[in-house]
């Protein structure tokens, strides 16, 4: 029995210190060698551990023949979340991604779970709790040495005085606001105060000392952090009116799938889809924001309205009220009865998920501090009532396969080992042992995920590495192999089909004028045309519902204009696609409106310009196409009107200023009238903040036509009429 004890103990001391490690390190950990250098790689250490952590537990139940495990107040609510969130992702309209993004949530809620049944002492706590304080305080002098110019890292992205290494300053601010008043409590509760309450004199003076130290560290990098927020890094968060917007229409509007989307949203992680598909019109309106795609909402509960439905709203906002209710109890128990380091900590946590968006990481943070939390609610006399151990048994069984019996003693009393007691005991390990293969299963199946993640992230980092170094060949390899890795990320297949319409655009290109291609050289053109398409469908399949593959698919077809097939057709019908996914975006009636230009088709060109326009009516861009398709019309006078639009709206921009003087001196030099038009726009008067370059809407690389034009794929889908947009602007007069 000694024996197995040590060994026990033995792995929960090792299982203690690789759960303080994570906590230590996982602010710290960032690498060049994955395409996302700050995020991906501390999701990786969380689920490396975690794995690590569920066979070490397992192999504890064996050698402690039982099952043990804790059960806490937050329980049901963090279960019924990840039950909900997990259903969301496998009902979503983009499963692949929704899945991929559910895995660190899962993870964030086992290490929940882990934390909480490790920490049986104070001892075992406290180190835990030192553990996260110490990676906040190398985690804000790391801030407080970047904004002094002081670059400690050798990576070149980390020398500016904003560098963060939760990659957001926005983060950064909320993870040490998290960890600040964990050291203040230590701090006041020492004896380095004579006024301190509750646990007055229960903490050491190394302990004490450790608190000032890095609370003094975390409090100047977050001052520092809030600074740079306030003045030169102000965070883009999406408005409050959006984001309640966004997530009722996600959940009322979701044409084919309304009882599923109200339920389960979107998908867990997929707020981007509901952001483009359902926001107004009105948000174009904004300087600032309108050209941005949000991948969170304004807070983390209005995200998870839109994408895990009312069902993952109503059991997070459940958990929230759990943890209030929680620390309203603490707090009526009085200073001398409640000595939770955490407390102010939890509260904040609560006001954040209400206010502010969260990413993955602080999402995790969220769950590990909430762990925190509880373990020392366990410690608590007062609150110990609401933690309590329990062991699993297979019941079942004894009542029925296996019945009790009456256990036979000798003449001394001592029980007799019989048939019965010894099935008794292996049926007691039995289900340690099953527990413990389960978590094998469970590691092996996440952990080959995981590896062919990562491996395809690294191979095709290398290629984004070579394409800045104009290596197209590597390019192109890697990013085959990250491919045939990993075939499941629309992202990377949107990009490789770029690249190998680059890549043809650039042979083509080779061939003298005059001169014929040699059928080999025809062949490998022909053959990157066709893995550029069917690339393109491929991300349009994996994620449908994403409105940047669709723009991508019909952004190909229209460099194939002339060269393939079809390829006009192709063109205008994936485009409609991406305005169905994404109706109240005037870029994508410019880029409409500018393969109507292209084919000659003048009036059907107009129309999508005014449509962008009216969609933004200070959309300079949107004039200067207008114009241009005006003037081809032979509508010179409207076209001047446009132009003269044009440059009112970009009056701050010299150069673009310039450019657009230079088109009207030479439209009114060739209708041979004075420079006194009236432009008559309403849209004149808005003025033209944050204007895109001006520039007619071309496609990215045009394939030279074909006499005899080549077959290629047809785009997966059927023909979608083009929508209206929805919301209302301010009228704009007709040209």
């Amino acid at each position: 029995m000694e024996s197995k004890n040590d060994v026990s103990a033995y792995l929960e001391n090792i299982s203690i210190l690789l759960f303080g490690l994570l906590l230590a390190v996982f602010p710290l950990t960032i690498t060049t060698l994955t395409t996302d250098p700050f995020g991906f790689p501390k999701q990786l250490l969380l689920i490396g551990i975690c794995l690590i952590l569920l066979l070490l537990g397992g192999a504890r139940m064996i050698s402690e023949a039982e099952v043990r495990m804790v059960r806490t107040p937050f329980d049901i609510p963090i279960l019924l979340f990840g039950g909900f969130a997990l259903i969301s992702a496998l009902l979503s309209v983009s499963r692949i991604d929704s899945l991929t993004a559910i895995i660190p949530l899962l993870f964030a809620i086992v290490g929940y779970f882990l934390l909480i049944n490790l920490s049986k002492n104070e001892l075992a706590t406290r180190f835990l709790t030192f553990a996260f304080l110490s990676g906040a305080a190398i985690t804000a002098l790391i801030a407080l040495s970047s904004f002094l110019k002081v670059y400690v890292l050798p990576f070149a992205f980390a020398k500016t005085t904003s560098f963060t290494l939760l990659g957001s300053l926005l983060e950064q601010a909320m993870y040490l606001s998290f960890a600040l008043p964990i050291a203040a409590y230590f701090v006041y509760n020492s004896p380095f105060f004579n006024t301190g309450g509750g646990k007055k004199g229960s903490v050491s003076l190394t302990t004490s000392f450790f608190s000032l130290i890095s609370g003094l560290i975390i409090l100047a990098g977050l001052s520092v952090t809030l600074y740079q927020l306030i003045t030169t890094q102000k965070p883009l968060i999406l408005p409050f009116e959006t984001g309640f917007q966004t997530a009722f229409a996600a959940i009322s509007q979701d044409a084919g799938r309304i009882m599923q989307g109200f339920l389960f949203g979107s998908g867990y992680g997929t707020y981007a889809i509901d952001f483009t598909r359902f926001k107004q019109a009105a948000f174009n309106l904004n300087p600032s924001l309108w050209s941005l795609t949000f991948f969170r909402s304004s807070s983390l509960l209005l995200e998870l309205l839109a994408t895990t439905g009312i069902l993952g709203f109503l059991s997070f906002a459940f958990l929230l009220f759990r943890m209030l209710v929680d620390l309203k109890d603490m707090r009526s128990l009085g200073k001398q009865q409640s000595f939770n380091p955490l407390g102010a900590t939890v509260m904040l946590l609560i006001i954040g998920a209400v206010l502010l968006p969260f990413s993955a990481l602080t999402i995790i943070v969220f769950f590990l501090l909430l762990g925190l939390y509880g373990a020392y609610q366990r410690l608590n006399p007062q609150s110990a009532h609401k933690f309590f151990e329990v062991e699993l048994h297979f019941v079942a069984f004894k009542k029925g396969l296996l019945p009790l019996a009456t256990t036979p003693v000798d003449e001394h009393g001592n029980p007799l080992t019989t048939r019965t007691n010894r099935q008794e005991q292996m049926l007691t390990k039995f289900l340690p042992v099953s527990v413990f293969i389960f978590f094998v299963i469970i590691a092996a199946a996440v952990g080959i995920y995981t590896y062919q993640y990562t491996l395809s992230d690294i191979t095709f980092q290398k290629s984004l590495v070579a394409a800045s170094q104009n290596n197209g060949l590597e390019t192109f390899t890697q990013q085959n192999n990250a491919l045939s890795t990993f075939p499941y990320r629309d992202a990377y297949y949107r990009i490789a089909s770029q690249t190998d319409l680059a890549l043809a655009n650039s042979l083509a290109a080779s061939v003298p004028q005059g001169s014929s291609p040699s059928a080999q050289l025809q062949q490998n053109i022909l053959a990157l045309i066709q893995q550029s398409v069917a690339y393109g469908r491929r991300a349009t399949e994996l994620s449908p519902q994403n409105a940047v593959n669709w723009q991508n698919l019909s952004s190909i077809y229209r460099a194939l204009i002339g060269f393939g097939q079809n390829a006009e057709q192709f063109s205008l019908v994936t485009q409609q696609q991406a305005i169905a996914l994404n109706p109240n975006d005037p870029q994508g009636y410019i880029n409409l409106g500018g393969t109507y230009y292209q084919l000659g088709l003048w009036d059907n060109a107009q129309q999508q310009f005014q449509v962008a326009i009216n969609l933004k009516p200070d959309f300079a861009n949107a004039y200067y196409n207008l114009g241009h398709s005006l003037e081809q019309k032979g509508d010179l006078q409207n076209a001047l009107l446009a132009y003269q639009t044009v440059k009112t709206l970009v009056s701050a921009d010299k150069e673009a200023e310039k450019k657009i003087t230079a088109e009207i001196d030479a439209l009114q030099a060739k209708i041979g009238q004075a420079n006194n038009a009236k432009t008559g726009q309403q849209a004149s008067q808005t003025g033209g903040a944050n204007q895109p370059p001006l520039g007619l809407s071309t496609p990215p690389a045009q394939l030279p036509e074909q006499k005899n034009q080549v077959k290629i794929p047809s785009p997966a889908v059927t023909v979608t009429p083009t929508p209206s947009p929805t919301g209302t602007v301010s009228p704009t007069p007709s040209l």
